[in-house]
């Protein structure tokens, strides 16, 4: 039985020492956090790639813009069928038995008019068209259209290009600056991470700390009832200070371990990281003027860009609306040169010239007010807009006002709880002497303890509430007040 525990000894020896070894120790300042979060969180990598569907969005609006080139063919189609053939006047007809094979080509370069709606091309075809029946005069034709041109354009329509051309471009300059708030976003959670577990381990400092002086106290405690220097009372609060210490601990070291997880998931780290955190001890000087702050707001945050959009929106929903109520036409012309022949080398000689030109229009005659009510209602709408935004951008500079305010006033808040901390540890130390020497109770000594561990917190929390009105500031101006510049970064290099 020795040697069977010596050996479970050993081995549980061994596999805790090969758990420690295996572990990588990181002591991460908030800077280094933010950084890394940055760069490997996956909130990063999702704010990545919803950029990059923005660009190829914003890319497929270009292209329309642009000539497009295409080859079409039917290569082969073949038919073999009795189809009728006569003179409806007379009404005499007959079948007869058809086996034709055909190929077809087209090469048509094509190109979007974005002032007009319309489009414009330039095609040109090849059709060679074999008769296999023993009847066939001719077994084989050469059609060929050599160059047409061609166009189409509504007429009184809506131009859904037009439109486009004015949104496209915004929502792609709303991606980019939305990917930069997307990467300030996880700028905050990371800090909200970080302070949480900061806060933690100061919690579980704390409660070491409280956990053997709580010890040392309650066993001063027993000697001096003992001697018949204290009562009872006193030792069994002393020893409930001790039950609770313990406690105290247990929760602490439970919620340093959450906090540490859930840190390290969001840095993307795996179980083999332990982290300690280094605590600032300082924050930047800075005083924000208020102005200044929503004018940048104003001028960089995609928020502003999207009730941009909301308008426009709206503006496009009125026009397409007004331009269905009424006569919509279309103009489809084209002009081209044609040949056909049973010769090859014949097939491009002497073209003859073709000419289509027609006009197909639609005018509702009796609709029962149909596209009158939708006109009105997108007008309705359009108004709608208008107030909604305009309440928007007023609470959107009202809150960030305040936001400023109160990042103002977040330095003297850090300041005072630093010195409050300070005071409260010095007086923590003097009272806990003076207990020992027996000048003072338990219950100033616990009231001193209460007010030390409170104002530490305190320190820690008012550390995290000057960053996140820092970041959050960030966030809704996109500039780097430490640095005096907007923030910026590289969009090909997400692209790549």
């Amino acid at each position: 039985m020795n040697k069977l525990t010596k050996s479970l000894l050993i081995a549980g020896l061994a596999f805790i020492f090969q758990i420690s070894y295996s572990q990588e120790f990181k002591k991460l300042t908030l800077d280094e956090v933010i950084q890394i979060a940055e760069e490997q969180s996956p909130n990063a990598m999702i704010a990545k790639h919803t950029f990059r569907a923005a660009y190829w969005q914003y890319r497929t609006f270009v292209a329309e813009y642009r000539p497009s080139l295409t080859l079409t063919g039917t290569t082969p189609s073949y038919s073999r069928a009795y189809e009728r053939f006569g003179d409806p006047a007379t009404g005499q007809y007959r079948y007869v038995e058809t086996n034709t094979m055909t190929n077809l080509g087209s090469l048509a370069l094509s190109q979007n008019i974005g002032m007009t709606g319309g489009s414009v091309n330039v095609k040109s075809d090849f059709t060679l068209q074999n008769d296999f029946s023993t009847t066939a005069s001719t077994p084989r034709q050469y059609i060929t259209t050599p160059i047409s041109v061609g166009l189409i354009q509504p007429l009184f329509r809506f131009n859904s290009l037009k439109w486009q051309k004015k949104t496209e471009p915004l929502k792609y300059e709303t991606a980019k600056k939305t990917f930069i708030t997307a990467i300030e976003n996880v700028h905050i959670s990371a800090v909200q991470s970080f302070f949480g577990l900061a806060l933690a381990q100061i919690n579980k400092q704390i409660a070491d700390r409280n956990y053997n002086n709580a010890d040392t106290l309650y066993k001063i405690a027993k000697g001096r009832y003992e001697l018949g220097t204290i009562a009872e009372g006193d030792v069994l609060d002393m020893q409930l200070s001790f039950l609770n210490a313990g406690t105290a601990l247990n929760e602490a070291a439970m919620n340093l371990s959450d906090r540490e997880i859930r840190l390290r998931s969001f840095l993307g780290y795996n179980e083999t990281v332990r982290i300690e955190l280094i605590i600032p001890d300082f924050v930047p000087d800075l005083e924000l003027k208020t102005q200044d702050v929503v004018d940048l707001a104003m001028e960089n945050n995609p928020e502003i860009l999207n009730q941009q959009l909301k308008l426009l929106t709206a503006e496009s929903s009125v026009a397409q609306a007004k331009a269905e109520k009424g006569l919509n036409a279309n103009l489809t012309a084209s002009f081209g040169l044609n040949q056909r022949t049973t010769d090859f080398a014949t097939s491009y000689q002497n073209p003859n010239q073709t000419q289509k030109v027609n006009i197909g229009f639609t005018l509702p005659i009796l609709d029962w007010g149909l596209g009158r009510g939708r006109y009105k209602m997108a007008q309705s709408s359009q108004e709608l807009t208008q107030v909604q935004v305009d309440q928007a951008l007023v609470d959107f500079e009202q809150n960030l006002m305040l936001d400023v305010q109160q990042f103002n006033l977040q330095k003297v808040m850090v300041a005072t709880a630093a010195l409050s901390d300070t005071v409260a540890q010095k007086m923590y130390e003097v009272t806990k002497q003076r207990f020992l020497i027996g000048k003072i109770g338990v219950l100033v000594l616990n009231n001193a303890d209460t007010k030390k561990d409170q104002n530490r917190r305190a320190y820690v929390q008012a550390l995290q509430n000057y960053w996140n009105y820092f970041y959050n500031i960030r966030y809704m101006t996109l500039y780097d007040f430490i640095n005096n510049k907007p923030l910026e970064t590289d969009y090909d290099k997400l692209l790549q």
